[in-house]
């Protein structure tokens, strides 16, 4: 059975991020709060794979890639806060987390949970905000009332 795009893309982008943050960590790079920026050229990358995919197949419509895009990249969103629950979980739980939010947007000591919900929030936004700029980069591409 061969999985649709949007979910395959997401698979590359929690793979990319999963890789890219264990790097960072064997590497003891993990503290370096502007390496952590860098996630999101993962997302770019899963999410421009779809589009590329559906232009070259003939879907140009905008709002069916407008979807297809989303839900690329929130597949990608969701499986890496997953992922880094698990990983949370395996490296010590609360006591792991509070080490990452001594670097990170926190204050006090936040819960797995904490920490992982509003990673949720930060990743929902900017699935949101990488597809809108895909789809104004793709927009010319794409039949709509205005071309």
């Amino acid at each position: 059975m061969k999985l649709p795009k949007e979910i395959s893309n997401g698979l590359i982008i929690f793979i990319g991020i999963g890789i890219y943050f264990l790097l960072m960590e064997v590497l003891g790079l993990a503290d370096l709060i502007y390496l952590r920026l860098f996630n999101v050229l993962f997302v770019f990358y899963g999410t421009n794979r779809t589009l590329k995919t559906n232009f070259i197949e003939g879907k140009l419509g905008l709002v069916s890639n407008a979807v297809a895009a989303l839900l690329t990249s929130l597949t990608g969103i969701f499986l890496s806060i997953l992922g880094l629950i698990t990983y949370s979980y395996a490296r010590g739980g609360d006591a792991y987390v509070e080490s990452l939010s001594k670097t990170f947007l926190f204050g006090g000591n936040p819960s797995v949970m904490t920490y992982s919900i509003s990673l949720l929030f930060e990743g929902i936004v900017s699935a949101v905000i990488v597809t809108f700029i895909l789809l104004l980069i793709w927009e010319t591409r794409y039949k709509s009332d205005k071309h």
